[in-house]
């Protein structure tokens, strides 16, 4: 049970840090492009927004195959 345990661990740590790190590249990478470029900042800004919120899905998607594994263990 402890194994199991440790799996779940491990697998929410990295579930949180890749989408994490994800959504700063993606803000960094708007960031410069609005400063670039600042007359298409509101496209860029609703661009980065859509795909900050796939990244974030992925963590959520994360969550909940941990909470299964725990429950249904």
């Amino acid at each position: 049970m402890a194994e199991l345990y440790h799996s779940i661990s491990t697998l929410m740590a990295f579930g949180t840090m890749v989408p994490a790190l994800a959504i700063a590249i993606i803000g960094a990478a708007a960031l410069f492009a609005m400063a670039r470029n600042p007359s298409i900042a509101a496209k860029i800004q609703i661009t980065m927004l859509i795909a900050i919120a796939f990244a974030e899905a992925i963590a959520i998607y994360v969550l909940v195959v941990a909470l299964i594994l725990r429950f249904t263990a």
